[in-house]
């Protein structure tokens, strides 16, 4: 059974970093996409970032130079390093993966590519 445990949310002022971890167990997907989502109240699941297995990273607009996405593929574990958080980050941040190949932002911000997904951590910016 494959699981995705996430782990390193928090609180934190505006300005401040976070590191969120994701590890999956079950099967390896050191060849597979593995990205983070998030989700504000009110609002709908949206891409943050990913890596695929081939080592390309997509990221959403509004974390360009602030997040940086990076995996162990030893430990098969995905990390989203958070800089210079603002309080419109503050979400459920949910780690992802996926058995398809990605290509292009497109597919891979499209939620409904991913098969598997953790049970969310929460991260909140104060202002």
């Amino acid at each position: 059974q494959v699981q995705l445990a996430e782990s390193g949310g928090g609180l934190v002022q505006a300005g401040g970093s976070l590191r969120l971890s994701c590890a999956a167990s079950g099967r390896s997907f050191s060849a597979a996409p593995m990205g983070w989502f998030r989700q504000a109240p009110g609002k709908e699941r949206e891409f943050v970032a990913v890596k695929t297995g081939g080592g390309s990273t997509y990221y959403a607009d509004s974390v360009k130079g602030r997040f940086t996405i990076s995996r162990d593929n030893a430990k098969n574990t995905v990390y989203l390093q958070m800089n210079s958080l603002k309080p419109e980050d503050t979400a459920v941040y949910y780690c992802a993966a996926s058995t398809r190949v990605f290509l292009s932002i497109t597919t891979a911000a499209n939620r409904e590519n991913y098969n598997f997904w953790g049970q969310g951590t929460q991260v909140t910016v104060s202002s």
